[in-house]
Formats: C-alpha cells, structure tokens, sequence
C-alpha cells in the first residue's frame, strides 16, 4: 500500500496550527478579562506572564499524614478526567500555586483598594464562598473538586446584580476569593481523608482552577451585563 508522506507532515501541521490557535485564544481572551477589570493596558503583559508562569509553581506549605494512599492513575469528575501521579509516600503535600491563587488574590486587593467596591465585593464573595462550598466535593485520590463551568457563571450572575457600575471587578473577586475561601480554605480540613499526594490550592486538576474561575466570571459578566 503506498503511503504520502506528505499527508503526514500536512496532519501534523494541521494538527500544531490548531493547538498554537487554541493557545492564542486563551492568551487574548485572559488579556481581554485583565483589561475589563482595569488593569492598566501597561501591565496586562506582566499580569498575563506571572500568572501563566506561575501556575506552574507550587509553593509547599505544609504536610498531612494519610492512612492510606491511592494508586489510581486517573480520576473522573463532571466529565473531565485528570491524571493523578502514582505516590507511595503516605503523606499529602499541601502547596498554593502561585498563579492560581497568590497571583488573583493580589489582583483581588488591587482592585478592592482601587474601586472601593468592599460592601458589594463582600456579599458577592460570601455568597461565592457558600455556593462553592456546597459545590465542593471530595474526590478520592485527586483532592477537592469543583464542576468546570458553574463557579464562574454563577459568580458572573451575583456580579451583575450587586455590582453596580463595577460588574467586572466584582465578577472577578467575587470568582477567585469566593472560590478560594469556600472550596479550598474550608476545605482543608478534609484532604487527610483523600489520599491525594498533592493539594495545590489554586492549581488546576486538585482542587481547582481559581485563576481561571475569575477570568471566566469576567468574560460571562461582560456577556451578562
């Protein structure tokens, strides 16, 4: 049977033509939520490059004995499925990642100090905390998990009713300290239970992506409102 090469080569162009659009999407579209919030244009370069960079740093805080560990290698939760690393140490790592929770929190006081919005951004952010905190369930072996897409839609739905003239930013606190406090934080007590290795609060595929809650809640406000 004859085989092109050629097809070949335009099967893998094709398919990294594809991969390098859906990553140029995700780029503009984070930019475009930095924006919204009133991150000066000047360092929506800067916000974008430390929080992509630094989801990829995990920084440990503590350690938490575990009775016993799992050894499964993949874990299905909402239809997404995550890769859980083979781990016989029986102990779980708690760690906060940078990009995903230092990194939004900052932003969160920044634009807290900069609207003056803190009566609307707090009952936003408590109703966020509650919902995400129902929401939360304990997922053996990965950690604390949340469904994809409800946290920010709801956080864009709270954000266009108290936000008042300062939907986004709202949208976005209310997103990631919502998230935060009532997925992860009130949370904690649970991990020794799961057998998880690692615990990244902030970090995508163990407890949640809060980063990305925000940055959604933005777009869906802007939607919204």
């Amino acid at each position: 049977m004859f085989f092109n090469p050629l097809t070949f080569l335009f099967i893998i162009l094709f398919f990294f033509s594809i991969l390098f659009f859906f990553i140029m999407v995700q780029i503009n579209l984070i930019a475009l939520a930095f924006t919204k919030i009133g991150i000066p244009p000047q360092y929506v370069f800067t916000a974008l490059f430390t929080t992509l960079v630094g989801s990829f740093v995990n920084i440990p805080i503590k350690k938490i004995p575990q009775e016993t560990m799992t050894a499964e290698t993949r874990v299905d939760f909402f239809g997404f499925r995550y890769v859980v690393p083979v781990w016989r140490k029986k102990e779980t790592v708690v760690a906060v990642n940078l990009g995903g929770a230092i990194i939004p929190t900052v932003i969160s006081l920044y634009l807290l100090f900069k609207t003056g919005v803190w009566g609307r951004a707090a009952i936003a952010t408590v109703f966020m905390s509650i919902i995400t905190y129902r929401l939360a369930k304990p997922v053996r072996g990965l950690g604390i998990a949340l469904p994809a897409f409800l946290p920010p839609l709801l956080a864009a739905l709270v954000s266009v009713i108290a936000g008042n003239g300062h939907i986004p930013g709202v949208a976005y606190i209310s997103g990631t300290l919502g998230t935060l406090i009532g997925a992860d934080l009130l949370n904690l007590k649970k991990i020794s239970d799961l057998g998880a290795p690692v615990a990244s609060i902030g970090g995508a595929g163990t407890f949640d992506g809060i980063f990305l809650n925000g940055i959604l809640a933005v777009l869906l406000a802007a939607l919204l409102a």
